[in-house]
């Protein structure tokens, strides 16, 4: 049975995989001071309540996180008594090709998600990651990873205009009724919702047109369903990307070892 760990900057994601599904997902904020321990303690009370008794034999992890991988590994061989598979690292084989500037060092959870679209989409595609950052990430037509853009995040932005002006307050993001907005959330509402909308039809757009043809669109991240709300913004909407990524290449790890 494998566990998949997906830590990102805001939240980290426990799932375990079958073989065929997933049978049990969690969510804790990321904390790299949580120890091996507290993961143990919270995650085996999670899967009692929710009466999933299986016998982990395996351990995948991605982390934007580099401080919180070392207890994740403690994690793995105290309680598990297995060696993670830790995507990024140099014993961890990827089944796509990574076609960057020598010495730049990709976010593991860009090339997680580069695997899991051409496993799931074929080539060809512009990967649009709502998270802590807003990411865009382009996979050739074999898979490979050719490289991106990165965006501030649609919180983040929130948070920065809320502490930057005093008068404005802190906002949910929401699909706005109308453009104009009449009263100040609804003005910054629609200024996050439409802009954002506008910076990813851009992006979309030179990147197609810088690499001279169509190019398939997927979403995926937190606020991905609320701006597949936005008409022909994405060609389709994964809402366990990373998830389907990291068996991906759990599996490619243990045919090719």
């Amino acid at each position: 049975m494998l566990l998949a760990i997906d830590c990102g900057n805001t939240n980290t994601v426990f799932s375990i995989w079958d073989g065929e599904k997933f049978i049990g997902t969690w969510r804790t904020a990321t904390d790299w001071r949580r120890t091996a321990d507290q993961y143990y303690v919270w995650l085996s009370s999670l899967m009692e309540f929710q009466k999933i008794d299986v016998n982990i034999t395996d351990v995948i992890v991605s982390s934007t996180v580099p401080r919180v991988v070392f207890n994740l590994r403690v994690l793995s061989d105290r309680y598990f008594n297995t060696r993670p598979i830790v995507v990024g690292k140099s014993d961890c084989k990827l089944p796509v090709e990574v076609r960057v500037d020598a010495g730049t060092a990709v976010g593991p959870d860009r090339l997680v998600n580069t695997v899991a679209g051409f496993d799931l989409y074929g080539g060809d595609l512009i990967m649009v990651d709502f998270g802590t950052a807003t990411t865009f990430d382009v996979v050739d037509i074999d898979g490979a990873y050719v490289g991106g853009v990165i965006a501030p995040g649609v919180n983040l932005s929130l948070e920065a205009l809320h502490q930057a002006a005093a008068a404005l307050p802190h906002v949910d993001i929401s699909k706005p009724q109308a453009v104009v907005g009449t009263n100040t959330v609804a003005c910054m509402q629609s200024g996050v919702f439409w802009g954002y909308v506008g910076l990813v039809r851009e992006i979309c757009a030179r990147i197609k047109a810088e690499r001279h043809r169509d190019m398939r669109v997927i979403s995926t991240g937190g606020l991905a369903p609320l701006f597949q709300q936005a008409e022909n913004l994405f060609d389709d909407f994964q809402d366990d990307l990373t998830m389907h990524g990291l068996t991906v290449i759990h599996r490619y790890n243990k045919e090719n070892n």
